[in-house]
């Protein structure tokens, strides 16, 4: 009788703990939850308040803006949002913009920089971004300036006599925050400029950083309230890729700009192909991988972005790739500055193709026509990947984005996040969409923002490749190791995540049991061998992570922060899985056999003939033109419509291009598109325009693609 009370209590202790572990979990959604409805609540205010200033009507300055538009960006027609943003700032009002990389923030703040009379502060966190902003800036015929470190000290007396005494042309300032919160000089000449009534408007860029809930916090954007209290009557715009409602808020809050007009866009980016690819076990093969997808799928040397945990690794990477004969550099904080700036340059000038950076590199990239962007490790949060992602196809144009996981990579990650605001939950979200083999990737990105699932359309690896996939009842090995672990804590050790599978493997070994026995059914490793793979055994342990049966245990050193393996809160339970009251699954996604992928990408017009040529032509003119980058000549959506509509005339290419660019440049494109045509009698692009799709296949022969899971 004492053994069954026990049994009993034994089994009741398993369950309290995990019904304490559900109520934690059940907190946790029931805020999200009623964050997600003060959101959808505070939209649809937002939405009433956008009908009434109907901020998409007819208003005075139309037709200068219209005209601003195409004649000095080149840009024939607005983006989503862009006109009634630029309305609304036009009119005094305080905006906040969450808008998708790609979306035309810029533009936002640009044009009614123009439009309005004096000088438009820009706040921007990047040097990088800056630089890029002002030489493209000065390529289009604004005079655009900037206060950073590395500007001189007579550039900087310059500004401030500008500043004050309203001299020059200048329209728009760019500066880093921290120039607002340790430059007294630098307010009080902008008090003096605002003062003559020639600020025109604040623009903050990056604005999630004011957040401490937001994936990149920066201290020094805590101060930047500072600017509407002392220029109350000056228009803020706040602009980023990316902010839950809880972030909006906060950065609202501190900016100081409630109320003001919100414009939300949709996080899909429809012209982005999202996959997640197993990651070996060896350095070199990793690399390999990497190396071999963009020779196939890249062979005309099309910018990407390679992204690395670590610095170390990011230099490791860039010279493995040089070695096998693709032009790549590493870019990382511990690098000198004008070394820095040099990479970053290069690549933006389409002399090196590939970067490899660490989350240094890429905030506010300029750069509109990365065409892939590959992750050699995890993000640390669904946010932070969809911004490094979102580099890629800034133009519109078809793109990919790659992420090569194993689950051995999530301890790395959560040694540096395990102190930051839910930063575990967020890491382990991350794995969670790594890990599966069948939800579609988009889907994970809307329940993240909170926003209306949408069709896929066949723009991810799960949507798109013909997967045979299974789910295994891996529960058994679940008990195997939980033991293994408490037997672990028994002896006063501990174990981490790599040490526990070679652990466990040798233990299985041992016990001879490949086949069935105490162990149950043993998975079949993904190589057909009967014994347990290391692949298998990290995903196993991985998913009894993400289920709460381990947890992770953080003890710090002099030297670092180790992640350590131990019993979670459904522990107890899962080992008393004989219980019927008791009985807890664990579930493996596995993919059985993977066909290839089919993916329909519309980019024929940058693989036309037409359309190298003219890629040639830009990169010639923009070395010409003070070493300016070849997209501030023309842009990829630029040369898609003059290959689709090639001009005859100034006139005709002043409609698509714009006349600031036509004038400079419009001598020796039209000799380019003329010179071409006479070539090809049968018109230009007769070959590559009958097949109006490029179709990239991966392993074989391509089938079609399936209808996308959302759920």
């Amino acid at each position: 009788e004492n053994v069954l009370q026990e049994r009993d209590l034994f089994a009741f202790t398993a369950q309290i703990a995990v019904l304490c572990d559900r109520q934690a979990r059940l907190l946790e959604e029931q805020a999200e939850l009623r964050q997600l409805i003060d959101c959808c609540r505070a939209s649809e205010e937002d939405d009433i308040q956008i009908i009434e200033q109907d901020w998409s009507g007819n208003f005075e300055w139309d037709n200068e803006a219209s005209n601003l538009l195409l004649n000095v960006f080149g840009i024939s027609t607005y983006r989503r949002n862009q006109r009634e943003i630029v309305n609304a700032l036009m009119s005094n009002k305080n905006v906040v913009v969450v808008m998708a990389a790609g979306g035309g923030k810029s533009l936002c703040y640009q044009l009614p920089a123009l439009l309005r009379p004096g000088i438009a502060l820009v706040v921007s966190p990047l040097l990088s971004l800056i630089q890029d902003q002002v030489m493209g800036l000065a390529a289009l015929g604004v005079s655009a300036a900037m206060l950073t470190s590395t500007t001189s000290k007579e550039e900087e007396k310059e500004i401030y006599r500008v500043l004050e005494k309203g001299d020059g042309n200048l329209r728009i300032l760019y500066v880093t925050p921290e120039k607002i919160a340790k430059s007294k000089r630098f307010m009080s000449k902008l008090e003096k400029c605002n003062r003559a009534g020639r600020l025109s408007l604040v623009a903050i860029d990056e604005a999630h950083c004011c957040s401490q809930w937001g994936h990149d916090f920066r201290p020094d954007y805590k101060n930047l309230g500072i600017l509407k209290k002392q220029f109350p009557k000056v228009p803020m715009i706040a602009l980023t890729a990316t902010a839950t409602g809880r972030v909006q808020r906060d950065l609202q809050e501190m900016l100081q700009i409630l109320p003001c007009e919100r414009f939300t866009s949709s996080v899909n980016r429809p012209n982005l192909f999202y996959e997640v690819r197993d990651k070996k076990q060896v350095a070199a093969d990793v690399i390999e991988d990497i190396a071999l997808f963009i020779k196939e799928t890249y062979p005309s040397n099309e910018s990407g972005i390679v992204y690395c945990f670590s610095r170390k690794e990011c230099e490791q990477v860039a010279d493995a790739l040089r070695k096998r004969q693709i032009s790549a550099a590493h870019y990382h904080a511990d690098m000198d500055s004008g070394l820095r700036t040099n990479v970053h340059r290069r690549w933006s000038s389409n002399q090196l193709q590939v970067i490899v950076g660490t989350v240094a590199f890429g905030m506010g990239i300029n750069k509109p026509d990365v065409r892939f962007v590959i992750h050699h490790t995890l993000s640390k949060s669904l946010e932070t990947y969809y911004q490094e992602s979102g580099r890629a196809g800034r133009d519109g144009l078809p793109s990919r984005c790659v992420l090569f996981f194993r689950p051995a990579d999530v301890p790395r990650q959560s040694c540096m996040v395990f102190s930051e605001n839910t930063g575990l939950q967020n890491l382990y979200a991350m794995a969670r969409y790594c890990q599966s083999k069948q939800r579609c990737r988009r889907a994970a990105f809307f329940q993240y923002f909170a926003e209306q699932v949408q069709e896929c359309n066949g723009m991810c690896d799960t949507c798109a490749f013909e997967n045979d996939v299974v789910e295994k009842d891996v529960t058994e090995y679940g008990k195997s190791l939980v033991q293994s672990v408490m037997d672990v804590a028994e002896s006063d050790k501990k174990t981490t995540l790599l040490q526990l599978v070679d652990l466990w493997r040798s233990q299985l070994r041992q016990a001879g049991n490949h086949i069935s026995g105490v162990y149950g059914h043993i998975l079949q490793s993904q190589t057909g061998d009967k014994e347990m793979s290391k692949d298998d055994a990290e995903q196993i342990i991985l998913q009894l992570i993400l289920d709460g049966t381990l947890a992770k245990d953080f003890q710090h050193t002099a030297y670092a922060t180790n992640a350590y393996v131990k019993a979670g809160s459904a522990a107890r339970l899962i080992l008393q899985g004989e219980l019927p009251s008791c009985k807890r699954k664990v579930i493996l996604e596995q993919c059985e056999k993977r066909g290839p992928v089919k993916t329909t990408l519309d980019d024929c017009a940058m693989q036309s003939g037409m359309a190298r040529m003219l890629d040639t032509l830009r990169q010639t003119l923009a070395a010409a033109d003070g070493g300016i980058f070849p997209y501030a000549v023309l842009s990829s959506q630029h040369i898609k419509r003059l290959s689709s509509h090639v001009p005859t005339s100034i006139t005709e290419l002043d409609e698509i291009i714009g006349k600031t660019k036509s004038s400079k440049y419009g001598e020796q494109i039209m000799t380019t598109l003329n010179e071409y045509t006479t070539k090809n009698t049968d018109g230009p692009d007769t070959k590559e325009a009958s097949s109006s799709k490029r179709v990239a296949t991966t392993g074989g022969q391509a089938r079609q693609t399936k209808r996308s899971r959302n759920a």
